[in-house]
């Protein structure tokens, strides 16, 4: 068994824990809050009867991660331990494996389904569990699953139930809550308290201590001039401004400036309102419009020919059929302009100024003789990729040693990765085989890397909390953090900002801290009654809303071509997550694509084929076989558009539809569809 003994200031912050109090934690990234939190486990089970350790994690990967790195060392020689994430079978009977092992690692929302599912084999009561830990805590809130546990929580301690688990939650950054005056930033702090039944506990004593083990890195701001011409993005500008022309924007909506993200809400807007109003005109010229706004935003942060290609790619591929004349002249302007783009984005003089700066700022750091490891964090997962290929084909790069690897969340798509892959990387990474990550958010928060020289954020605009949580992956002992960014841009007004609601959050938690434990005890009681009156009362809107129109009165219609195609008495939701057609008759509406491929296996089902509109090829989700006897359409409800009594609508979330989905049953399908085998 490792040995486990905490730094003293590690040993500062969990006093109050081993009292038995409800606490959070919070301790810079790298300071060992989960090492903190493996010795209050340990403590927890050698001086409590019955004692049941849980770990909640926010993220799949974090499962195996803190069971193998942190709490499989250090209590796997005494005590029982299992990890249970979506991909493993037990979570089919968690309420047997929490009764038979003494520490349990699992996502929230396994957690959360065992409190909310009856069946035996699920079922997991509050009173089961004597410490429940929580990593990175700070995103209990809204409507996360860290929050639906917690509210169960609550207010069962609201109604006086006395066997409930003491709370340990953990963070590096509690964040604002967008606030920017002290006030409400306390207010937000307070709102994290309450929600996590927990007083928020920091080094005090041993500041010293803790500084010196977690560094700060040398922050430096890698500034470039605007590029004096942009012969290639104006080109683009020009030809939105003929899609304007064209589809007569409505003359009391004003758009924003092109090549920003105020251009693509708007358009957005534009999209829905086309779809409303049956205007296919404005529908698909708003689609475009924000292809070729991606165009100018990635023209903007990386080469022009990444910008081309993109474009390039949605007409390769997402325009096989036109059906009617807005279609015809889209697809026509980008084929009249393709010749030109292509011959600008490969003009070498108009190239975009920050990729030479983000060169030199790697190049400060490799070197052929240089033992660095760096991480490189961009917004999108198409943005890394193009990153990736940047740093690939780039002999002074390849030069200096570097070896780039993409690192993007877990999940279904060809964009994302497994969790196999992810750790593969990682591991890479560690040994050394790879030295540079190219990453989304993904790596700001919880996975183990190892310590970096370098951490670049380019081309990106994120909160505090995401600020915080880059800057601590650089780690090394004089390490870098940089920011590649265009002179008086977006990306170095938001990093100020950030750097000043980091210093609010210590101020908000200073103030709250400083507050009598009976104020801060009445202010938590308030505000945790109050959040059940407005978790109740959305509750109750959502079903009026649900019950507003019958299933049978609402109309899906594709989105792209706006043909009929299902009744919403067709759909039934199947195994709580899946929205299914069980209409036989809708297989004349739509043709079959290629497999789709997830990376997993699930138990009951798995996938088929990609369905799209038989009309306009619009893609509508796939196909799913079931219990290997149903082949049931399994559609995304974004691609398609609500016809009800009330008018045409619009909806991202299955959830949010305007009438009430009834479960799927599979004996009642099995009678409908094949009567005969049953007689």
């Amino acid at each position: 068994m490792a040995h486990l003994e905490l730094r003293a200031y590690q040993q500062e912050v969990v006093e109050r824990a081993l009292k038995r109090e409800n606490i959070i934690i919070w301790l810079p990234t790298g300071g060992g809050k989960t090492r903190a939190a493996v010795y209050v486990a340990k403590r927890h089970l050698e001086t409590t009867p019955r004692a049941k350790v849980v770990v909640l994690v926010n993220k799949v990967h974090l499962v195996d991660q803190h069971y193998n790195n942190e709490f499989k060392p250090h209590l796997g020689h005494d005590y029982t331990l299992v990890a249970v994430s979506g991909e493993s079978k037990e979570k089919d009977f968690f309420g047997p494996v929490v009764k038979k092992s003494d520490v349990v690692i699992c996502t929230a929302q396994i957690l959360y389904n065992s409190l909310t599912d009856m069946e035996d084999t699920k079922h997991v009561e509050f009173s089961d569990i004597t410490l429940l830990i929580i990593d990175e805590c700070h995103h209990t809130h809204k409507d996360s699953a860290y929050n639906k546990v917690m509210a169960c929580y609550v207010e069962k301690k609201l109604k006086g139930e006395q066997l409930l688990p003491q709370i340990l939650g953990l963070t590096a950054s509690p964040g604002t809550g967008g606030a920017k005056i002290l006030e409400k930033a306390v207010d937000h702090v307070l709102q994290i308290c309450a929600n996590l039944d927990s007083a928020i506990v920091s080094a005090k004593n041993y500041v010293s201590e803790l500084k010196q083990n977690v560094p700060r890195p040398v922050k430096k701001f890698n500034i470039v001039d605007k590029r004096p011409e942009d012969p290639f993005g104006d080109h683009l500008k020009c030809m939105m401004q003929m899609i304007h022309e064209y589809m007569n924007v409505p003359p009391d909506f004003k758009l924003r400036e092109c090549g920003t993200q105020d251009y693509e809400a708007d358009v957005v807007i534009l999209e829905q309102l086309g779809v409303k109003q049956n205007s296919r005109v404005l529908a698909q010229c708003a689609l475009h419009l924000r292809q070729y706004n991606d165009a100018l935003l990635i023209n903007d942060t990386l080469r022009m020919m990444d910008a081309y290609r993109s474009l390039e790619g949605f007409y390769n591929n997402k325009f096989t059929s036109a059906i009617d004349g807005t279609d015809f002249f889209l697809v026509g302007l980008f084929q009249e302009n393709q010749v030109e783009l292509q011959k600008l984005a490969r003009d070498l003089r108009y190239e975009n100024p920050k990729m030479g700066e983000l060169e030199s700022t790697l190049l400060k750091q490799f070197g052929p003789s240089a033992e660095s490891k760096g991480i490189l964090f961009s917004k999108t997962r198409k943005s890394i990729h193009c990153l990736n290929d940047w740093v690939v084909n780039n002999k002074v790069l390849q030069g200096a040693g570097i070896k780039a690897a993409i690192l993007t969340g877990a999940g279904n798509g060809t964009t994302y990765m497994t969790q196999n892959e992810q750790a593969d990387t990682i591991r890479n990474f560690r040994k050394g085989t790879v030295n540079l990550l190219i990453s989304t958010s993904v790596a700001e928060e919880g996975l183990d890397i190892p310590e970096c020289n370098l951490v670049v954020r380019y081309g990106l605009l994120t909160n505090e909390i995401a600020q915080q949580q880059a800057s601590g992956r650089a780690r090394a002992k004089d390490s870098q953090y940089s920011v590649v960014a265009e002179k008086g841009g977006r990306e170095v007004k938001r990093e100020l900002t950030n750097e000043y609601l980091e210093e609010l959050t210590g101020k908000a938690i200073a103030k709250v801290q400083d507050m009598s434990f009976q104020e801060f005890r009445k202010k938590i009681a308030e505000l945790q009654r109050e959040a059940v009156i407005c978790r109740k009362l959305l509750e109750k809107r959502k079903i009026e809303k649900r019950s507003r129109n019958t299933a049978a009165s609402v109309q899906l219609l594709c989105r792209n071509c706006f043909k009929p195609v299902a009744s919403g008495s067709d759909i039934r939701l199947l195994d709580n997550v899946h929205f299914v057609n069980v209409n036989l008759d809708f297989k004349k509406h739509y043709k079959v694509g290629g497999q789709v491929m997830l990376g997993k296996s699930f138990e009951d089902w798995e996938p088929g084929r990609r369905i799209s509109c038989s009309n306009c090829d619009k893609e509508w989700g796939f196909e799913m076989k079931y219990k290997e006897v149903a082949l049931l359409p399994n559609l995304a409800i974004k691609d398609l558009a609500l016809e009800t009594p009330e008018g045409r609508k619009m909806v991202k979330k299955w959830k949010d539809v305007p009438f009430t989905v009834e479960d799927f049953s599979f004996e009642e399908y099995c009678q409908d569809h094949y009567p005969d085998l049953l007689d």
